[in-house]
């Protein structure tokens, strides 16, 4: 018998693994089986970054771009951002007000580990990003999560944010667009919100806007600063490369806000990654000051595989979904499909029974909702080809119309 203690860290049993990433393993492990997968589970567009970025990470190689840069990010990428958020945003910050991070997830990890202390409150909007809730947990920090149904839109509202404020608050997170909705604040709805934080000056406001270039139709993303450029001395914003430019893998991000934050995150980053990579940050700021028409037109493509994938699952009995107006996610209901019955006499009573289902006998690879903090949804990706579009949604009609109604 095994009597040594554990090693891990107890504050760990309560943080689940990022269910994006389990289920993209997933779809892995099913085709390295063997089996036909659609994965519709992929957070990522599924073209190359775009010749011109690629060119200028190799340049920066071949010019001896492979050693430690400044732990905030060189001063060139820095000034790029500096430079994208002015000219797009409307945003004016300065160098020591910008940080660069291996990725947007790290800069908001090192955000939440510089300024939660045990017992801190964090407003989390449901439907949310997975890993939200689990970083302000491994943190010391308590998960606020306010529920905001479709009936709002899936978006916060200013009596709901309210509700949710206490003395403990720290910070209230904003995604938009948002991920698994599409969900996109208007300047109106930013304004409502901004006003009931102005009430509550401990209350920070991280502001996630990674798919702020993936809006569609009559949307227009905006930033709270806009509407509310009071709240600029307790705001850090968030954003990358990696989807825009489907730059993924190359793993930049960055966050802006006050000195004495970046500060902090910097200091993280002195303590654990050091730096992000200098080659990727020389691509990242070729990225943000080069042709942007790259961005323009996958974004014009994700706009076609929306509607293909929202109006083929829209005609399926017992699914229902809107048009996101941003990001590339359908987040649609299955509540229809809740309490039928599978060939093998299997009652689905979940949404993950429902995902589970379209694995088995569709092999198609969804994400549930209730990862995402509501249920019975179903995240559906669209950045995948249109031919998979088409082969993964005839699979799920197939699998549903196997079903057995009550």
């Amino acid at each position: 018998m095994n009597t040594t203690p554990s090693i891990v860290a107890s504050r760990l049993g309560q943080v689940k693994p990022s269910a994006s990433i389990a289920a993209k393993a997933k779809a892995d492990a099913l085709r390295a089986a063997g089996r036909t997968i659609v994965d519709f589970t992929v957070g990522e567009p599924d073209f190359p970054t775009p010749k011109h970025i690629v060119e200028a990470g190799v340049r920066a190689l071949g010019e001896g771009h492979t050693r430690y840069v400044a732990s905030a990010g060189t001063p060139a990428l820095r000034k790029a951002i500096i430079g994208k958020l002015q000219r797009e945003n409307g945003l004016a910050y300065e160098l020591p007000e910008v940080v660069v991070g291996s990725g947007a997830k790290h800069i908001i990890f090192n955000a939440f580990t510089a300024s939660l202390n045990a017992g801190d409150e964090v407003v989390i909007p449901a439907p949310y990003w997975v890993s939200y809730p689990e970083m302000v947990l491994i943190n010391g920090g308590v998960p606020k999560i306010v529920d905001c149904p479709a009936d709002t839109g899936f978006k916060l509202t200013p009596a709901a944010l309210e509700a949710a404020i206490t003395p403990r608050t720290r910070w209230l997170v904003l995604n938009s667009p948002n991920n698994p909705t599409g969900a996109v604040y208007s300047e109106e709805e930013l304004r409502g919100l901004g006003e009931v934080l102005l009430k509550h000056p401990q209350v920070w406001v991280m502001t996630d806007e990674i798919y702020e270039h993936f809006i569609y139709g009559g949307a227009r993303h905006c930033c709270i600063l806009n509407t509310t450029p009071a709240l600029r001395p307790r705001t850090l914003v968030i954003n990358g490369v990696s989807k825009a430019y489907a730059m993924t893998g190359w793993r930049i991000g960055y966050g802006a806000g006050p000195a004495e934050l970046v500060k902090a995150i910097t200091l993280l980053i002195t303590q654990s990654t050091t730096c992000a990579t200098a080659a990727a940050q020389a691509a990242a700021a070729e990225a943000l000051n080069g042709p942007q028409e790259c961005v323009s037109e996958a974004a014009k493509l994700f706009e076609g595989r929306r509607d293909r994938q929202a109006r083929q699952l829209s005609a399926i009995d017992g699914i229902a979904c809107d048009l996101p107006p941003g990001a590339f996610y359908v987040f649609a209901s299955v509540a229809g499909l809740i309490g039928r019955t599978t060939p093998s006499g299997t009652v689905l009573r979940t949404d993950q029974d429902v995902a589970s289902y379209f694995i088995e006998q569709a092999g198609v690879v969804t994400i549930d909702g209730t990862s995402y903090g509501l249920s019975p949804y179903l995240r559906f990706s669209f950045a995948t080809a249109t031919s998979e579009i088409d082969r993964g949604c005839q699979a799920i009609a197939a699998a549903v119309a196997e079903l057995r109604k009550p």
